[in-house]
């Protein structure tokens, strides 16, 4: 017979063993009836946890669907204890010695439900132009290496679900389809970058390799934008190799609790914020 867990013992370790059912719960969140059922309590006294922890806004309830999930508020306080400092504070050196050391532009992007989001951007000396402009400037996963790049190493549910969305979104830019979209994917994952010398904006070249957290999972590209003559084979294998360095060293280092990865946009500079 399976083995019934321990009773937590009291209101601390009760409150606890809530949040620790609720980690585990699946992205849509978990009904009272089974939370009470793994950490054993009665359905009243769950119920009762549960709402004191919802009014200090470390448990969220869903209004229509009654189900209860981990609020915002813990992964912040999470957050501050884990790591003082937000994603692009912790990526602008790496972007500012880039930019200094290859003499191109370099983008920090992050993903925003269907879209990446510039959250940081270093002007090389050259002239560029990006599918997200400036820092706070959007495009729909997929378009551009550095959305790309995230999108190739999303879980393959999450790849598909952005897909599906984003493919009428893409019609603008005239060689998107499923097919094409896929083996791009593929060929990212097999080499660990993603790379164009000639792109949809003439004259203009990308390279981007994504950015993990310290748990594995994609949360950023690093992104280099530069003239199409400055991409060359010649000179490709080298960006390839030191992007790839910068990448997993920032990767060791970024904490999965990192509020910037949930609300990419209000780690913008002030008087760019804007409406996610």
């Amino acid at each position: 017979m399976p083995v019934e867990p321990p009773l937590p013992a009291n209101g601390v370790q009760r409150t606890f063993a809530v949040l620790r059912a609720l980690a585990d719960a699946p992205a849509q969140g978990m009904r009272v009836t089974l939370v009470a059922k793994i950490i054993g309590l009665t359905q009243g006294t769950t119920h009762r946890l549960l709402q004191a922890l919802v009014s200090e806004a470390m448990v969220e309830q869903d209004e229509r669907s009654k189900l209860y999930r981990l609020g915002m508020d813990l992964f912040s306080l999470a957050a501050r204890a884990g790591n003082s400092w937000d994603l692009r504070s912790l990526c602008r050196p790496t972007l500012l010695r880039l930019c200094a050391s290859l003499g191109d532009t370099m983008f920090l992007l992050v993903r925003s439900r269907f879209d990446a989001v510039c959250v940081d951007r270093i002007d090389g000396p050259f002239p560029i132009r990006a599918f997200t402009g400036d820092i706070g400037g959007r495009v729909a996963l997929g378009v551009g290496q550095g959305s790309l790049a995230i999108l190739s190493y999303l879980p393959a549910a999450e790849q598909d679900e952005v897909i599906r969305y984003n493919l009428p979104r893409m019609r603008d830019f005239g060689v998107f389809d499923e097919v094409y979209l896929r083996t791009e994917i593929e060929r990212t994952r097999a080499t660990g970058y993603c790379a164009r010398q000639a792109g949809l904006l003439e004259g203009m070249a990308g390279l981007a390799v994504p950015i993990f957290d310290s748990n594995g999972l994609v949360v950023a590209a690093l992104s280099i934008g530069t003239l199409t003559s400055r991409l060359n084979e010649e000179r490709l294998p080298t960006v390839v190799q030191i992007l790839k360095r910068e990448a997993e060293a920032l990767s060791q280092r970024i904490n999965p609790f990192d509020p910037a990865l949930r609300r990419p946009m209000h780690q913008t500079p002030a008087g760019t914020e804007k409406t996610v």
